[in-house]
């Protein structure tokens, strides 16, 4: 195996796969936002979306192409041509964009879903290729639910794809049935048995369902895969995809043995694990390979005496290597802006003008209520101004919450509204549910608290708690994220922040009311 042929490409679905998974919706700043931090993260392909599935999805695939730069940006498209089109006019602005076109090829797929035959259903491949080359250059063809697939059938239409121009064939394990020799195997099979598959890369594609999709994708690419896809923490359709930053890791530490390579800043990887924890509302467990709070944390006084003598005795990666800074330095209430300047420039976040600015003016309110603020604590400010970014119908103007052993919890909220203030009142069995019943009563809007959590972003009693909340209106789910060292006001932000983006959504539904003088 040559030099070239060692190099692992990082198709990233995160924005795509990732975005389906249940209770995630992310806003077009979000999804750009976490673009911008992939290409710096060095992911070879961006998958931005599904350009059909709605008009939000389109533009928010369009604004990436036109705006990112770096990554090969791709759109994911059914074989027809409607897909395509829309897949292509929404990628066409990208230094290099790519068409992923797909369509099943299962026997369970192809009766019960598709209601093709073999033979149509090849032709469906063939045809959308061909389209997808007469736009662009570089295309993805996938066969849906390809390890559950007949082999032979399999690389019949992985050669016609192949013959049709595809530049890439991907090998899905569409709902996480494969074991990791199952799977090599597999992958073995297809490329000795596609006669013209020097021609294409060969991609993989592993669903969670068994927890073995992170094995899976490197029992791949021993075996021949070249692309592997995959989602930042894993998240996705399910139990979700292969971990982006599990792979990678696994890779670099176990290079010597493996052989192979890949183009990604690992010192990217804790920053973009915590950009997409922050904006997908999905909380990251403690004990999560890599990217957990517990990761590099020893318990055991074996285990820490060990650590201390030799960081090799228990830990096989360097913290620092994949972000996780050990830097002492603690910015306080007598900070500058020009030492929050250089101390966010050591966490890989670039700000200047008003942005620098916002996060300069937060971060005094937050050293007024905090004595140390630490780098977790910087990382969840500036994270949150991206949440907190898009339209602001509902500010939070003041909160006062009462509560006692031997009385109701009272709340009351004040609303900013259009520079008016409107405030409510409201009794409950706790303090949260008091302050969001009085938040209703300003809003009025048909919603539905589906979930709640809160977390500590550092250590103390002073630390900050970071409130997800998912509130339902009709069929869809939509999550809030609030951010304070008071954990009533954190709930307050995080559920203002989910009916900020249900007002923008349904604009026709929000009946501004009437407000105090």
């Amino acid at each position: 195996m040559g030099e070239a042929e060692k190099r692992i490409y990082i198709f990233d679905t995160t924005l795509r796969d990732g975005e389906q998974s249940p209770g995630v919706s992310l806003n077009l700043e979000e999804k750009l936002a976490i673009a911008h931090q992939l290409a710096r993260l060095g992911v070879d392909i961006i998958e931005a979306g599904f350009p059909i599935a709605s008009p939000g999805d389109f533009e928010s695939v369009k604004r990436i192409a036109n705006e990112v730069r770096g990554p090969i940006i791709a759109g994911l498209a059914r074989t027809n041509r409607e897909d395509i089109m829309a897949a292509f006019e929404a990628v066409k602005g990208a230094e290099r964009p790519r068409i992923h076109t797909f369509v099943a090829t299962s026997d369970i797929h192809m009766k019960h879903k598709l209601r093709k035959t073999k033979a149509e259903v090849k032709e469906m491949a063939v045809a959308g290729v061909k389209l997808a080359k007469s736009l662009v250059e570089d295309v993805e063809f996938s066969a849906e639910d390809a390890f559950r697939s007949d082999i032979p059938f399999l690389c019949e239409v992985f050669t016609a794809a192949i013959e049709a121009g595809a530049n890439v064939i991907n090998i899905p394990d569409t709902v996480g049935y494969a074991t990791p020799w199952e799977f090599g195997e597999f992958v073995k099979a297809i490329r000795q048995g596609v006669p013209n598959i020097e021609k294409a890369i060969i991609s993989v594609h592993c669903h969670n369902d068994l927890g073995l999709a992170v094995a899976n994708s490197l029992a791949a690419i021993r075996n021949g895969a070249q692309q592997v896809e995959v989602a930042v923490n894993g998240i996705g359709e399910r139990a979700g995809n292969a971990s982006l930053e599990e792979v990678v890791m696994a890779l670099y530490t176990r290079r010597n043995y493996l052989g192979f390579t890949t183009g990604i800043n690992t010192r990217e990887i804790y920053r973009t694990s915590r950009m997409v924890s922050t904006l997908t509302g999905m909380l990251i467990q403690p004990n999560k390979a890599i990217v957990g709070r517990n990761a590099f944390a020893h318990e055991s006084g074996i285990h820490q005496d060990g650590v201390i003598k030799e960081r090799e005795t228990y830990e096989i990666m360097n913290p620092e290597l994949v972000g996780i800074s050990s830097n002492k330095l603690v910015l306080g209430k007598h900070s500058g802006r020009h030492a929050l300047k250089l101390q966010l420039q050591e966490l890989g976040y670039d700000l200047e003008g008003e942005a620098l600015d916002k996060a300069f003016r937060e971060f005094k309110q937050l050293a007024d209520r905090k004595k140390e603020i630490l780098d977790e604590d910087l990382i969840a400010l500036v994270d949150s101004q991206v949440v907190g970014s898009g339209e602001e119908i509902y500010k939070l103007a003041n909160l006062q919450v009462s509560i006692g052993t031997n009385i109701s919890p009272t709340a009351t909220v004040g609303l900013e509204i259009e520079g008016r203030l409107v405030e409510e009142a409201a009794c409950a069995d706790g303090p949260v549910e008091a302050t969001y019943r009085a938040i209703d009563k300003i809003v009025k809007l048909p919603v539905r608290l589906d979930s709640y959590s809160i977390s500590a972003v550092t250590g103390g009693t002073d630390a900050q708690g970071e409130v997800v909340v998912r509130v339902e209106i009709g069929d869809r789910t939509f999550m809030g994220r609030g951010l304070s060292v008071d954990i009533i006001e954190a709930s307050a932000r995080a559920y203002i922040n989910a009916l900020n983006k249900i007002a923008a959504t349904y604009k026709e539904m929000v009946a501004l009311p009437a407000v105090n003088e």
